[in-house]
Order: structure tokens, then sequence, then C-alpha cells
């Protein structure tokens, strides 16, 4: 394997060596003999295996087996400092450069062992069923089709109309009139031709009105108006399919999203069969809050706050570069506090009836 170095720079003080990636953080490593140095900079000047390094070290006065090396880099990969050089592109100068801020974050997590590619083909080769492309689901198509993602399928049944552009941007004032999931797709494949995307105009009344719709998604994102169970229902449709399913949205003061990762995590029936008693205080005041009619107050930057949060969790989820954040969490964000995350726990409910319908995973699966 030819191993690169990130970028990164270091100085040394005394007998330790300062080093930085990130520029929020520093590592200190311990290098009396200038041996840690010498291996920076030998795989600045170009990537190397560890014999390569063992001999260009040895030029140095450096003597170190090929096997002292490997247990060096193996020590530099430990620190996110080094990555496999063959992943680090795609081998096609124009898709190179289309993807090229996309590889550069996917380098901040790569190691020997997975490529910065292995990460983005991940996302392009993932399907993801958009619910809504109003508000939130609006920037969320377009974060999912900056990050690459392969294909989408966009479900919504409303037209486009003047109060929309407050807020959703994929649209123009020609539009008005049209299907939002028909625009929404032309928008699509005007950005990036290469991605699959598909639009359909329905309402959603029940779980299986997206039964035709799940087989082969990856993944479930946005949120559903119309109906105060419309969620549920989605919700249901994703715990039977065994698909992650992101949720969010807003309400006058609150952005929130959640994550549901069937037969792992509480999800949307959990955390409703936790609703105070509808015949108390807090019941009549939940109830109250569910059913209201309201003008939508969602403006651009809030809806571009959640479609970016729902595209970041959707990106765990199909790349894996780190685990999914709000899996099993309600997390608000209050714009009467400056938009500072709350994580509050989703009960789990150990009687749930949709959470049994969830199909075996991972270990239950053997």
């Amino acid at each position: 394997m030819r191993v690169a170095l990130k970028e990164c720079e270091w100085e040394t003080v005394g007998e330790d060596l300062i080093v930085v990636f990130d520029a929020r953080e520093a590592t200190t490593l311990s290098d009396p003999d200038g041996q840690v140095a010498a291996l920076l900079e030998e795989l600045r000047r170009a990537p190397r295996t560890a014999a390569e390094l063992s001999a260009a070290l040895g030029g140095r006065g450096f003597r170190l087996s090929e096997e002292d090396v490997g247990r060096g880099l193996r020590g530099l990969d430990s620190l996110g400092l080094v990555e496999d050089a063959d992943g680090r592109t795609l081998g096609d100068p124009d898709e190179d450069e289309r993807h090229f801020s996309n590889l550069s974050f996917y380098g901040t997590h790569a190691t020997l062992d997975r490529r910065r590619t292995g990460f983005l083909r991940s996302m392009r080769e993932a399907h993801v069923l958009v619910l809504g492309v109003g508000g939130g689901g609006s920037s969320l198509v377009q974060c999912l089709a900056g990050l690459g993602v392969g294909e989408m399928t966009l479900v919504d049944q409303d037209r486009v109309e003047p109060r929309n552009f407050a807020r959703q941007f994929l649209y123009h004032h020609a539009d008005i009139g049209l299907s939002k999931a028909e625009r929404a797709a032309a928008w699509v494949r005007d950005y990036d031709p290469g991605i699959k995307v598909n639009a359909v105009d329905r309402w959603v009344s029940a779980p299986e009105d997206l039964a035709d719709l799940v087989p082969g998604v990856d993944l479930i994102a946005g949120g559903l108006d119309g109906h105060p169970h419309a969620n549920l229902w989605a919700n249901e449709a994703a715990v039977r399919a065994g698909v992650p399913y992101v949720l969010g949205g807003a309400n006058r003061s609150q952005l929130m999203y959640l994550s549901v990762d069937p037969g792992r995590t509480a999800c949307l029936a959990c955390d409703y069969a936790d609703r105070p008693a509808e015949d108390g205080p807090e019941g009549v005041a939940y109830r109250i809050a569910e059913n209201m009619k309201l003008s939508n107050p969602l403006t651009g930057p809030m809806a571009m706050q959640v479609g970016s949060l729902l595209a970041f969790e959707a990106q765990r989820y199909l790349t894996g570069y780190e685990p999914p954040r709000a899996a099993g969490f309600r997390v608000t964000l209050d714009l009467r506090q400056g938009l500072v995350p709350e994580w509050q726990p989703l009960p789990k409910n150990p009687e749930c009836p949709v959470c049994r319908l969830a199909p075996p995973r991972g270990d239950e699966a053997r």
C-alpha cells in the first residue's frame, strides 16, 4: 500500500513534535531523535510504501526496518494523519473536479483502511426517498444533490405557490401552479444529470401509500404535512422495511430533527405512546398544538437549517463517516436561545406495535 500524508503542519519544540491537522487541536509527539519528523518529511515528498520509506529513512541515517516503519504508519493512522494514497481520487478528472470538496471532506475521515473515495461511492450508490419538497425538503434535495447521492425519489402533492419563494429555492416564478415533485426533479436533472430522480405526485394517507416506493431505498428523509399522523405513517413504512428514517421540521420558535434506526432505536410511534394523558392539562395542550392550523412561519434560513441537518444525518447513515447523531433522539434548536441544540432521548417502548414490525438486523438476522 502506498501511504499518503494528509494536509498537516508540524514543528519541533525541544524533544517534542507539535503536529496540527485540524486547526482546533494539536498533537504532541515525543521525537527526541527526529525520526518522526523525518518520516513526515519523506511522506510529504510523495506517497510511499513502508519499504520505500524504510530505504529513504536509511539514507537519512535512520536504521528502521519495513516493520518498524509499518508500526509508525499505523501510529500516524491512529492520529488521522495518513491515508491510502490510491483512494484519494476517483480517477476521472471531471468527476474529481465535480466532487473536489466532497472528497476533501471525506479525506478528514479517511484512514489506511477506509478510502475517501469509498465514502463518496457509498453516497453515489444510495437511493433516498424524500418525503416533501417544500421548506426543509427542498433544501434537503439541494444538499443531497450536492453530496452526489445516486438516486432520489421525491414525493409531494402540492403545487408551487408564490408564498413558497421566501424559503423554497428550487422553484422559479414560471413554476407557479405546477407540481412541486416534478419541478424539484427537473431541478435535480439540470443540476447534475448523473443523478437519477423520480417524481411522485401523491397524497400520503396511510403507510400503504408508501409501500411501492420503499423497496430498493436505502434511507427515507424529510417530513410530511397535511395530517397530524402523516409522519407516523412514514415512520411505520420505514420500520416495516428496516430503512432508516430521518425526520425534521419547525414550529414558531424551534427547529427539530430526529432519526429512527429500525430495530435499534426507538421509533416515532414509541415517542407518540409517551404523550401526556389526554384528560390532563398537558395532554390538552399537546392535542391543541398538534391540531393547530398555523400560517407557515418558516423562513429561508430556517428551512435551509432544517434541510442541512437532515442531509448531515442522512450522510452519516449512508456513508458511515461517523455514527448518526440523532438516532433515537429528538434534537431541538431553539430560535430564542441562539439555535443551541439539545438532545432529548426518545423513550423506547418495549411494547411498541410498530417496532415489532422491524425485520431482524445484524446479529439478529444470523
